[in-house]
């Protein structure tokens, strides 16, 4: 890994604050794989919460992406994009499932209603 302090004269000048973000992984070999998934919901109410990414491929492996820490509002036919990370790529991806979650414990349960999504690897565009 590599120490912010080392880094902090050329990533952050004094004439402007920067925000640097690295995506790391505490499991050996420390990288996170990056997705963007777009998503189109039809529910007629708002819905907020969290969605959970698990991607599994042909041989069988299977891969969740970390919880987001900021939720997302849904609303009928508006694009929501999420970044999303894995600690492990999948080369060829044979199926995607979505968790949505509002991590209440009290209250009725909703069902997020899926017009269109796409998963798009931001470490290999071309996929």
């Amino acid at each position: 890994g590599y120490y912010a302090d080392r880094w902090k004269k050329m990533l952050i000048p004094k004439s402007s604050p920067t925000k640097t973000y690295f995506d790391t992984s505490d499991q050996d070999p420390f990288c996170m794989y990056n997705y963007l998934l777009d998503i189109t919901t039809w529910n007629k109410s708002i819905r907020r919460g969290f969605i959970k990414v698990k991607i599994t491929d042909y041989a069988g492996n299977t891969v969740e992406s970390e919880m987001n820490s900021e939720a997302s509002t849904f609303q009928q036919y508006k694009r929501v994009k999420i970044l999303t990370g894995f600690y492990r790529d999948l080369e060829t991806i044979s199926k995607i499932s979505l968790t949505f979650s509002t991590k209440t414990l009290i209250g009725p349960k909703h069902k997020l209603r899926i017009l269109q999504m796409r998963l798009k690897s931001l470490n290999n565009p071309e996929r």
